[in-house]
């Protein structure tokens, strides 16, 4: 794959227009689903619930018990293993006239005992979850990111220059937009698992950028006189065969985790996996556009290229004075005598 990708000459920058209006469409269909159809499904974390923590004498179907849960009046309620096989956490949110951690202990510990008979589990703990921890979540979620935009625009505006940085934050932004939009689109619930997967893809964007605006860096020094487009396509070129490897085995992974794992770990993994996708386009076509536009912009010194910085010629060296021209003398003849 490395020879395949060896010295690539493609124009990606000459479709910027295309991914531009591309990604704007995606924001605004899922920003518009999101207007008209409200906002998204919460777990029990940011809504509040009962958790439960169930000890099996044999390790049972979570299939079957997630059935019996439902069947009990309680939808999408979250199982998890831990510890060993036999030990399980059950959230589910309240539901019908089911209210207080205690009363929807027994409604579950009564589902469960009809579904897989009398005795064959036992419940080790339950607790209620209240709304506040969930107000507490989101802030924490917000302050986060918030905090990732502030420390990546530093970063660069140090590493690089603050060019560099406010292309990368306004690429993170769209990833962030997108990823949005995308989870709505699929009716994913936001949970703690999500707000993971969504930092992470803010990780994996960045860290792509940066690749891409490091080689541009060096590029920029190699050749001052190269316009910002050409650098740029180079750039990408350059690092294509690192970005595919890297893309396709973190997506083989991903996907794994999607095929695989359990209901639990989905929403995390369809998440990672459209973060590969929205890292990779927004580090090819919303960052590397925008450098160039800002750029063409703001120069630092325009040479008639594309804004690149020229050398700064030689100062020329003061001519010398002219001389005055000379006055031939007189021929003096002696006179005959």
């Amino acid at each position: 794959m490395l020879r395949i990708l060896h010295d690539t000459k493609y124009d990606f920058i000459r479709w910027w227009r295309w991914a531009a209006g591309l990604t704007i469409g995606f924001i605004v269909l899922g920003m518009a689903t999101i207007f008209f159809t409200g906002g998204f499904k919460e777990s029990i974390e940011f809504t509040g619930g009962t958790v439960m923590q169930l000890h099996f004498n044999s390790p049972p179907d979570v299939a079957k018990l997630r059935a019996a849960i439902e069947q009990g009046g309680f939808k999408e309620p979250e199982i998890t293993q831990f510890g060993s096989a036999l030990d399980y956490t059950v959230k589910a949110q309240d539901a019908g006239g089911t209210s207080g951690a205690e009363a929807v202990s027994r409604r579950i510990t009564e589902v469960l005992n009809q579904a897989m008979g009398q005795g064959t589990f036992t419940v080790a703990r339950y607790e209620a979850v209240g709304p506040r921890v969930g107000g507490e979540l989101r802030r924490g979620a917000a302050y986060a990111i918030l905090i990732s935009f502030v420390v990546t625009l530093l970063y660069l505006a140090w590493r690089f220059e603050w060019r560099f940085g406010l292309a990368a934050v306004i690429a993170t932004a769209h990833d962030i937009l997108t990823t949005i939009a995308f989870m709505k689109l699929l009716n994913l619930e936001i949970s703690l698992t999500v707000i993971a997967a969504v930092l992470t893809v803010i990780g994996y964007s960045l860290n792509d950028t940066i690749i891409i605006f490091d080689r541009v860096r060096e590029n920029l020094r190699k050749n001052r006189r190269e316009p910002m487009y050409d650098t740029l396509n180079r750039s990408v070129n350059e690092t294509l065969p690192r970005s595919v490897l890297t893309h396709a085995t973190a997506l083989a992974a991903t996907l794994a985790l999607l095929i695989f794992a359990g209901e639990v770990i989905r929403p995390f993994a369809w998440v990672m996996a459209f973060g590969i996708f929205t890292g990779t386009f927004s580090s090819i076509y919303v960052a590397s556009p925008i450098l160039l536009w800002i750029e063409r912009k703001y120069p630092r010194q325009i040479d008639g290229k594309g804004g690149r910085p020229a050398p700064r010629p030689a100062a020329p060296r003061p001519a010398a004075p002219a001389s005055a021209p000379r006055t031939p003398k007189p021929k003096t003849t002696a006179a005959r005598v």
